[in-house]
């Protein structure tokens, strides 16, 4: 449960008192203010009560508080904030400040709606319901500390809190603490039997743990308490449980190896409503790992199927010098536990927009880097289209199985409409086509990594220009295709959701910049980073942060490399 409602006493306001003319109080009444009605009939009864103008201050106030409710069940955000603004503006109450906080919560706004929990609180009395909220608020920034407290405060406020318990599990889950997680989520469990959330959150760590058994059981037994009925709370938008529950039953059925189980519940996530950010990567994450999981099982088909169009026997043509070779199928089935993967990607040599010199140097020299401290890399230099979506999926594949996993490119990188793409060297803009399709979505790696069990490190060194303007190649020593808007800033993916958690992007220069392609043999970037990122026992944002001084110190300060985290607790690429 990621947020909870609260309906205080001060809104159970008797509102018909005034005649409604030619609509009944009867009709339109209990549509608007009852939390079991349908989301659109809720909406239209409240508006045609606003219509009748017949409300004012505290009333109207409520006639509002419950459309936004209504808003909510729809997963229409921005108008659940509108309309609780309003409501807060003809009568300030905590239960629509926490309605409208809770509003911001799923959009990301994670510290305006701090500031409405906050306002919530001061308006008293104090509400375990709305320290629950303010907790998932700062469980959202990453500050576990603050939000297991607020889940501390929930709890004795209401010690039969079963989401309370769920959540501050979760937390101690982000900071290492599995055991205690754990307790929580059994203690979460043991209070309300009948909620699928816990469940959900509970064959999370079983699969962290690798018992894999225990996962599948509690997910399935999820997916059968969310087909039952529907959520407890108005709060949860409609089936966002039970896409949850399918997704991480297809998790856990991919790392027993059972991909039959796992390609059916990836499938049953895509046929769901997603309404809200966690649906929506639940939907981008499925869409993937279901593409990952076909190409995989249309692999050996089409092998067994070349020969059989050959009147003789031919040598099979040989992969690009530049290509790394694929991993075997018994490297793909090692279990997760201690696995530690990557993959570099050195694109400069551009046949149709300016090349670059030194990206296959960087991408030689990570490649190494990362495997003198025990990473399996997988390694492409100059990868047209085909051949680096190829070696994407395969790294994908492989990534399922691992605890952490590294993705490093260099090369060109751009920004269209809201999204980050890696360009292939066989890249050609032409007039009326879609530039898109000759591209590679970063949204497509995040969503193929997002695993809450898995910590995920993405670094790009790559310019940040936007290849809509009219100059298609740019002039000078950078790694800019043109001048423009540079990418996107990785808070979110391009479905809406948020940056996926355990996951950090590392950008080699700040938003709107231009990342230097460097004199010599490697970018300032890649060149300080290679120096680093082998360097026992040191944090991976202490290692970024020493790379970040060394390229502002190289480049005068023309570039300040920058990053973006939700990191569950410190990583260390290389062990002390």
């Amino acid at each position: 449960m990621r947020r909870l409602l609260l309906i205080p006493c001060l809104l159970a306001i008797m509102l018909w008192s005034a005649p409604c003319f030619a609509q009944p109080r009867s009709q339109l009444g209990p549509l608007c203010t009852t939390d079991t009605t349908p989301a659109d009939q809720m909406i239209d009864a409240c508006t045609k009560i606003i219509a009748l103008k017949v409300f004012s201050g505290e009333k109207l106030a409520t006639i509002y508080f419950w459309r936004a409710v209504g808003w909510n069940k729809k997963g229409n955000y921005p108008q659940v904030i509108a309309d609780a603004t309003e409501a807060l503006r003809l009568k300030p109450s905590a239960a629509v400040y926490n309605l409208r906080g809770s509003a911001y919560y799923d959009k990301g706004e994670y510290d305006i709606a701090i500031a409405d929990f906050n306002d919530a609180l001061r308006m008293g009395p104090p509400s375990g319901i709305i320290y629950h909220n303010r907790g998932n608020a700062y469980r959202g920034k990453g500050d576990y500390a603050k939000a297991i407290a607020d889940y501390d405060a929930a709890i004795k406020a209401g010690p039969k809190s079963a989401f309370s318990y769920q959540n501050r599990g979760a937390s101690k889950q982000a900071l290492g603490d599995l055991d205690g997680a754990l307790a929580d989520i059994n203690e979460a469990v043991r209070i309300d039997p009948s909620l699928p959330q816990p469940l959900i959150g509970r064959a999370v760590i079983w699969r962290a743990k690798g018992d894999i058994a225990r996962a599948i059981a509690d997910t399935t037994e999820a997916i059968r308490l969310a087909k039952a009925k529907a959520p407890a709370n108005i709060m949860t938008p409609p089936g966002s449980v039970l896409i949850s529950a399918y997704t991480q039953r297809g998790l856990a059925y991919e790392a027993k190896g059972d991909a039959a189980h796992a390609k059916e519940d990836y499938a049953s996530v895509l046929e769901g409503v997603a309404s809200d950010a966690g649906s929506k990567a639940n939907q981008a994450t499925a869409k993937v790992r279901l593409a990952l999981l076909k190409e995989a099982d249309a692999a050996p088909r089409k092998a067994a199927a070349a020969p059989a169009a050959e009147s003789s026997p031919a040598p099979a043509p040989p992969a690009p010098a530049s290509a790394a070779p694929a991993a075997p199928a018994a490297r793909v089935q090692a279990a997760a536990t201690g696995r530690r993967v990557a993959l570099v990607i050195g694109n400069g040599a551009y046949a149709h927009v300016k090349a670059l010199p030194n990206p296959p140097n960087d991408a030689r020299a990570i490649a190494r880097s990362l495997r003198d401290i025990g990473f399996t890399v997988s390694e492409g230099l100059d990868l047209d289209r085909d051949t680096m979506q190829r070696t994407i999926h395969d790294f994908l594949r492989e990534a399922a199985r691992s605890q952490i996993a590294v993705v490093y490119y260099a090369g060109h990188g751009v920004q269209v409409d809201g999204r980050n793409y890696l360009v292939p060297v066989d890249i050609e803009f032409k007039a009326g086509g879609r530039t898109t399709d000759a591209m590679v979505d970063m949204d497509t790696i995040m969503a193929g990594l997002d695993d809450q069990i898995r910590t995920n490190i993405l670094i790009l060194d790559a310019c940040r220009n936007n290849p809509m303007a009219p100059q298609v190649a740019s002039t000078g020593p950078s790694r800019g295709i043109e001048a423009g808007s540079g990418l996107a800033a990785p808070t979110s993916l391009g479905s809406g959701s948020t940056l996926g958690a355990g996951t950090l992007i590392a950008f080699a220069t700040a938003p709107g910049q231009v990342a230097l392609d460097g004199e010599g043999a490697n970018s300032p970037f890649s060149a300080a980073l290679s120096r680093h990122v082998g360097t026992p026992g040191l944090e991976v944002q202490q290692m970024l942060t020493r790379v970040r001084a060394e390229v502002v110190a190289a480049t005068k300060g023309k570039q300040v490399p920058w990053s973006n985290s939700s990191l569950l607790g410190e990583v260390y690429l290389a062990e002390q």
